[in-house]
């Protein structure tokens, strides 16, 4: 799986996460750029970012920054 995730630093907090099944991948890429164009032109600083993991309990593990502020789901 590929994970969309549209992350505020600065407020510690995700936005936004959207799941891409393997195949997806070009949609995905295509979806992250038009998303950090969109933040970088409303001068907001975001990080914007496709990560790939088995499944989302995998990556919330390994990358548990982004949900040290969203409700376990």
């Amino acid at each position: 799986m590929i994970y969309l995730m549209d992350f505020d630093p600065k407020h510690r907090r995700l936005h936004r996460m959207k799941v891409f099944d393997d195949l997806q991948r070009p949609l995905a890429q295509d979806e992250r750029l038009q998303l950090e164009l969109r933040h970088l032109q409303a001068g907001e600083q975001r990080e914007v970012v496709l990560l790939a993991a088995a499944d989302e309990a995998t990556l919330r593990h390994t990358h548990a920054r982004y949900f040290a502020t969203v409700a376990a789901s």
